[in-house]
């Protein structure tokens, strides 16, 4: 049982990176797929599809602090609030990810038809980011609580 409980501790170190960076493979390519289609139907704003298709990156970035902030040898005392701590911050990060990279899909989607609502349409995706942040913001609190 103490193996389980050491293993879930390690999980919960490297989980926050790695879901997050999952959730930024799903939602960069979510919106990346609509960039390509938005540079076959339009003449401009190419540049500014290309580079909002990049905005779920961010939680990768964010796990990866998270991460860090987590680091430390894994004992039994520790491994519970490890695991709980990296694995809710990742499930947070991956689903906001997948989420904005849908917003931006969405935003690239409109804006190609009406360029002018192209700030409008990215409100969405950066609402999400928002929440992404408090997830990233909560995890670094609350992993200063948790046994070295």
């Amino acid at each position: 049982m103490d193996n389980l409980i050491l293993a879930l501790g390690w999980a919960g170190l490297y989980g926050p990176m790695a879901l997050g960076a999952i959730g930024s493979i799903i939602g960069c390519a979510l919106a990346g797929q609509a960039a390509c289609g938005a540079l076959l139907e339009t003449e401009t704003g190419h540049g500014r599809y290309v580079g909002i298709a990049a905005m779920p990156s961010s939680q990768t970035i964010y796990g990866i602090v998270v991460m860090f902030s987590l680091n430390r040898t894994v004992t039994l005392d520790n491994a519970p609030g490890l695991f709980a701590v990296g694995i809710l911050a990742g499930m947070a990060l991956l689903f906001s990810a997948v989420r904005q990279g849908q917003c931006c899909a969405s935003a690239i989607n409109v804006s190609k038809i009406k360029p002018e609502i192209f700030g409008m349409s990215i409100a969405p995706a950066a609402i999400v980011e928002g929440f992404a942040v408090f997830a990233f913001i909560f995890a670094l609190v609350i992993s200063a609580g948790i046994p070295a």
